[in-house]
């Protein structure tokens, strides 16, 4: 104890009080007070001395607890039920754990998620690369007939096509997450959003000989950004279009009421077992009825872009009756 500088200073300062207050009163007032006065200066001094040794050794052991929580330690509760400055102390210490924690447990998951997620992608990039690779070594072959050789650069053109969007989903999808990406806040007619969207599916539709209806509101709006939520609708048209076969049917409805404005995609296609349904949002996630091609990116591209703007996507289906999504964008109370 007496090694600490700032006790050594205190019990210093308090026996020359103590002796001074016993010289004053053995000179002004008499010996017999002055042996009093001597014995309650030790006495007041010894509680001092104690008082801040406790006092002293409690912050050493907070200093212990912060280097345990320094070595990734966040499991201590320094907390106590007594009242002052050095509970206070303890009280934000471990206020200060916990979020250390929380922050700790949130860095693992993304680590998880990032490495899950690079897993994906050098899965989702090796196989049309390993097909590519496969047939330039095969247009090396000078005996190859031309018919071959325009089928194989066709395949070339379609993998370089499918790498192509993957690799932009993803970077898209990754600006997303980084909160990098401004979506604007107009107010779009919905009619004219189901048009933008519609148009790039409708040769598939037709060569499946697809039925499309569209039903709703003229006058219903939203806000958001057209050029987004286009992209968002787009993939979930798409995936219903490869789930509906040769003359189903995609009906879309669309209204705005006083809470929201919202949007029903319904197919009449394959639908989605139960055990799929939960996950059909999540990036990668291939369900039991995805065809060969399909990556698992559309659908978790448009979950990301519709919630980034006050929106949500319910889905219910059934196996072998269609597939209903339906999207609602929520108003902003200001």
């Amino acid at each position: 104890m007496l090694r600490n500088r700032e006790i050594r200073l205190l019990l210093a300062a308090l026996l020359t009080i103590s002796a001074l207050g016993t010289i004053l009163s053995a000179i002004f007032v008499s010996t017999t007070s002055s042996w009093f006065v001597l014995g309650i200066s030790l006495l007041l001094s010894a509680t001092a001395i104690t008082f801040t040794w406790w006092r002293y050794r409690e912050i050493e052991r907070l200093s212990g607890f912060l280097q345990q929580i320094s070595s990734g330690d966040f499991q201590l509760d320094v907390r106590d039920n007594r009242e002052g400055e050095l509970s206070l102390l303890k009280t934000q210490i471990y206020k200060v754990t916990k979020m250390l924690s929380e922050h700790g447990a949130l860095l693992t998951e993304d680590k998880g998620k990032l490495t899950n997620a690079i897993s994906d992608i050098s899965h989702q990039l090796k196989t049309p690369l390993t097909s590519m690779m496969v047939m330039a070594d095969l247009l090396r072959d000078s005996d190859l007939d031309d018919a071959k050789r325009s089928e194989f650069i066709r395949n070339l053109h379609t993998q370089l096509e499918r790498m192509d969007w993957l690799v932009s989903s993803l970077l898209k999808l990754s600006k997303i997450d980084a909160g990098t990406i401004h979506f604007k806040r107009d107010r779009i007619p919905v009619s004219k959003l189901i048009e933008k969207a519609v148009e790039p599916l409708l040769i598939p539709m037709d060569i499946n000989m697809q039925e499309l209806k569209i039903e709703g509101d003229p006058q219903a709006e939203f806000n958001g950004d057209l050029n987004w939520t286009t992209e968002a609708l787009i993939n979930i048209l798409k995936n219903c279009v490869e789930h509906t076969g040769e003359d189903g049917t995609l009906t879309i409805r669309y209204n705005e009421n006083a809470l929201y404005t919202g949007i029903q995609i319904e197919d009449s296609g394959s639908g989605i077992s139960k055990k799929d349904l939960p996950y059909i949002f999540k990036r990668f996630y291939k369900g039991e009825n995805a065809g060969d091609d399909s990556v698992g990116i559309g659908l978790a591209m448009a979950y990301s872009i519709i919630t980034s703007q006050s929106g949500d996507i319910e889905v219910a289906s059934n196996p072998g009756e269609g597939t209903r999504f339906h999207i609602k964008f929520y108003k902003q109370v200001v």
